[in-house]
């Protein structure tokens, strides 16, 4: 069985204690990370060390980190082909947009939206995991999901963070 750990939208320079006391408890029993975007600095990433770890950049990245991730990316786990990008424009057609980008990924994780996404359409998954900061109204605190793979398949759930981080 394979774990994956899905954020997207930390929205953060460099890595906080309290995001990487959350990341580290959050994502303790993932082999894999998948971070969809809008990172903005490159260092956050120091806290999955030793993790296997594909990110792509966001539209709120800065300058450095939009040149050194690609925007988009196609991720082989397991027998399974998971397409992996931040999004971008309009929230109402973004998966459309994602399915065009990824028409044969088994499953397609996206951000950008702040919203958490967990369904499948045909035998695509298409997965939001919201944003990890918990940028939500009225102090929600964060989202993620867990993606697993094992014997019946690939499988995604979505969860909330006990609490908001700063």
């Amino acid at each position: 069985m394979i774990r994956i750990g899905v954020l997207s939208d930390t929205h953060i320079n460099r890595p906080l204690p309290g995001f990487a006391e959350q990341a580290q408890k959050t994502f303790a029993d993932c082999s894999v990370i998948l971070h969809a975007g809008d990172l903005t600095d490159l260092s956050i990433l120091e806290v999955f060390r030793g993790k296997n770890l594909h990110v792509v950049h966001g539209n709120m990245c800065t300058l450095l980190t939009q040149q050194a991730l690609p925007s988009e990316k196609l991720i082989h786990l397991d027998g399974y082909s998971i397409g992996l990008c931040h999004g971008a424009g309009a929230r109402h057609n973004i998966e459309e947009r994602m399915w065009n980008l990824f028409p044969a990924a088994d499953c397609i994780v996206y951000g950008h939206t702040h919203i958490p996404v967990c369904h499948r359409l045909g035998k695509t998954l298409f997965l939001n995991p919201g944003s990890f900061l918990g940028t939500g109204r009225y102090g929600a605190p964060g989202s993620y999901a867990i993606l697993t793979i094992d014997a019946d398949g690939l499988h995604g759930s979505l969860h909330q963070l006990d609490k908001t981080w700063s």
